[in-house]
């Protein structure tokens, strides 16, 4: 497309740079980057008021400027994101990017191209696995039942585990990936915006199989349309 403008909008507070580096270094000459924020400009107290995980709802988990990780109410936080694409439609961008591959249902947007990796991520993986197994690590036990209807397209039913990006080492990613590679798994997904090079590494050498790192295969699909 040449020049455009690409907004990148996570679930916490912008700038996300572990995730937007990853986006900006895929992009092709001549795009620019505008990012944002569910909750920029929101208070902690507010946050809790606001978002804060119900018992026996859907829940995510982001992380705000000050770097803590905060586990938020699914619902509260789609309402708040399509006021926020509101925004960024109205500033002009000609595409936004979600940092979240969780499912948000009826979120769009007037004029900008909207691009959801909880559609883009399950279909692509797909192909990629064929009918072999797919092991999925999310960030929150309490995630695995939610996110199953997401992959309910795949040949093979997946397999799931839970580890948190946000964790102060990688042990628990690594118990997860080898509990899915003996189960069966022949290919991981990472399925959430916040693992790094360094989680798909761990999974990697863990599990010895190929391993879906969710940003940088999003960030990549979007710098072709781009």
């Amino acid at each position: 497309m040449g020049n455009c403008m690409l907004a990148t909008l996570t679930i916490g507070q912008a700038p996300r740079t572990d995730i937007t580096s990853v986006v900006e270094a895929a992009l092709p000459h001549g795009v620019t980057c505008l990012h944002a924020g569910v909750l920029d400009g929101v208070a902690r107290a507010e946050i809790d008021r606001r978002f804060a995980p119900r018992v026996n709802t859907p829940a995510l988990v982001t992380r705000v400027a000050d770097g803590t990780a905060l586990v938020l109410d699914k619902e509260a936080v789609g309402s708040a994101m399509q006021d926020k694409l509101a925004w960024l439609d109205a500033r002009g961008c000609d595409a936004v990017l979600l940092l979240c591959t969780g499912e948000f249902d009826g979120l769009s947007c007037r004029r900008a191209r909207l691009f959801e990796p909880d559609k883009m991520i399950p279909a692509i993986v797909g192909v990629l696995a064929q009918s072999g197994r797919v092991g999925v690590i999310v960030p929150l036990r309490e995630q695995i039942e939610t996110v199953k209807s997401k992959w309910r397209n795949l040949s093979k039913p997946a397999l799931y585990e839970a580890a948190s990006p946000y964790a102060g080492d990688t042990r628990a990613l690594s118990v997860a990936a080898r509990a899915l590679r003996s189960r069966g798994a022949q290919m991981l997904v990472l399925d959430c915006m916040g693992y790094g090079q360094r989680h798909r590494e761990c999974a990697m050498q863990a599990a010895g199989c190929p391993v879906i790192l969710s940003n940088t295969l999003v960030a990549g699909v979007i710098a072709e349309w781009l």
